[in-house]
Order: C-alpha cells, then structure tokens, then sequence
C-alpha cells in the first residue's frame, strides 16, 4: 500500500489533470448554443505575468466557464503580443547585464537574440496560464507578429487609408533619441514637478492695456504665434481680434478665442506655442 504524504503538492494533481483537460479536447467549443468568445488580451513577452495578469485571467476564465456549462459554443483564444520597442528595451537590458548592446552586437544578430528571448518569454507565459488551469484553447493560439494577423493588418492598414481615415500629416510626436524612433503616448512615462507660475504681460497694439498671461514655460514664449481666450469670458470681452505685442520679439501675434482655454486656470489668456505643446499644435491648426 501506498504512504501517503503528510503534505499535499497541488503541482501534481494540477499538471496531471490539466494535461486530460488539453489531450479531451475539453476546452474547444463543443457547445450547441451561440458562439461565445474571448480574445484573451494579448500579454507583452517583455516579463513574466504579474498579479494584474492573474486577476484578468481569472475573470476571464469564470466568464468563459459560466457560458460553457450555459451551453453555449464557447470559445477562449490564448495568445502573445510582440510589443515592439518594449521588447527591443527589455532585450537590450539584458544584454547590458551581459556586457554588451546591440551595436556591438549587429542587425542579424540582435534579431537572433530578440527571437530567442520572444520563445523563451512565450513559453514561461504559456506555463504561466496552465499553472493557472485557465480553460483557453490551445489549438488556436495566436502571436501578434504570425503570417496570418501580419496580412490582417496590412489589409486592414490599406482598407482604412483608402477610406481616408489613416493619413500623413504634421503633428508633434514623442521622440526619443536613444531608440531613434517614435513612441506613442502610452509608452511615455509622465512626472509632476512642483514649478512656478510666471505672470508676463503682453501689451495690446495701440492701447496702454495689456494682456496678462500666466506660464510655467517662460522659455517658451518666443516662439508663441497667438493668444487665445475663451469664448464667453467677460474679462476679455471685445479683445478678440485685436493683437498683441510680443515681448523680447516685438512681433505682432492676435488674440484668438478657442473653446480649449480654461477660463479658471491662470489668467484665463493662453500663450499659444504650436511648436512646444500638442493642444497648442491643435489650436494653431483650428486657427490656420
């Protein structure tokens, strides 16, 4: 007769059945009802899964669960994102700890080391969702950079910018020197910093008044093309239209109103610096 252990090893029983639950084919949608499915939301191999992962994975699988026993024919499809500049940073710190960078390293073999960290990241992910016993059917995994979603993009790219809904224009972007590349906004990360409020007044052309303007970028203010104010605000009620002397330059530059401006921030009058701030790129842009 067998001892039985004074503790209990859930990996055992776990690896054991969840392999039956794979090899049964359980985790197909198999039901009669109406299709059901969940595109799991693709994780960043950049690092192995974390407790934010965890949460939605069991959300995930409850709801998935709960419409399988409810007959319907579900489907939960597992899969892993690329994650592009992402990826490329986490390979190069670790080369960094291996004492060398990509440059040292070459195109061709960088690209080597990028994919061996993609396999070795996938497969800690997969092992990762199966510790989990998550019911994802394995048979359709997907990864954001296969031949299939590549052509799905493409056609996808082409269809919309045919309809003219994807088109070049200027706009201010996140650049970063190091990568040599554009990074979208959620890739950026945002400090507060504690700063001082500078008041600067700008004379209006042939009046004694002046319009004040409160900014924290002083530096800025060569470069403005324009002062805006909100529409309906009494305080500069009859100015737009008007110009103002800009100082240092002695340019003259109008006063504008534009619905951005926040009447109860500052003075309520905004420099408008199209070249330093994407809401000021906008205004310049609304206002030719």
């Amino acid at each position: 007769m067998e001892e039985l252990s004074t503790r209990y090893n859930p990996s055992d029983l776990e690896e054991k059945w969840y392999s039956r639950w794979k090899e049964g084919g359980y985790f197909e949608p198999r039901g009669t009802g109406e299709p059901f499915t969940i595109m799991i939301p693709p994780p960043n191999i950049t690092a192995p899964l974390h407790m934010g992962h965890a949460l939605n994975l069991v959300i995930q699988d409850i709801i998935i669960r709960f419409k399988r026993m409810k007959g319907f024919k579900a489907l939960w499809v597992p899969g892993e994102d690329h994650a592009g500049i992402a990826t490329q940073n986490a390979v190069e710190k670790d080369l960094a700890k291996k004492g060398t960078n990509r440059k040292e390293l070459g195109r061709e073999k960088f690209l080597e080391a990028t994919w061996n960290w993609t396999a070795e990241y996938r497969q800690r992910i997969r092992e990762q969702i199966e510790a989990m016993g998550c019911s994802v059917d394995w048979s359709r995994e997907r990864f954001t950079m296969d031949d299939g979603l590549s052509e799905a993009v493409r056609k996808a790219f082409v269809h919309l910018y045919k309809q003219g809904l994807i088109y070049r224009g200027k706009y201010i972007v996140n650049w970063c020197p190091r990568c040599a590349t554009v990074l979208s906004d959620e890739e950026v990360e945002h400090e507060d910093e504690k700063g001082a409020f500078y008041h600067i007044k700008y004379p209006i052309k042939g009046s004694e008044e002046y319009v004040v303007i409160a900014t924290t970028r002083p530096e800025t203010m060569l470069a403005d093309t324009a002062v805006a104010v909100y529409p309906s605000d009494d305080r500069y009620e009859g100015l737009s239209g008007k110009t103002v002397i800009l100082p240092l330059m002695d340019r003259e530059i109008p006063i504008i109103q534009d619905r951005y401006v926040d009447p109860s921030f500052g003075t309520g009058a905004l420099k408008v610096t199209p070249a330093h701030d994407p809401n000021d790129f906008q205004i310049g842009l609304r206002h030719g």
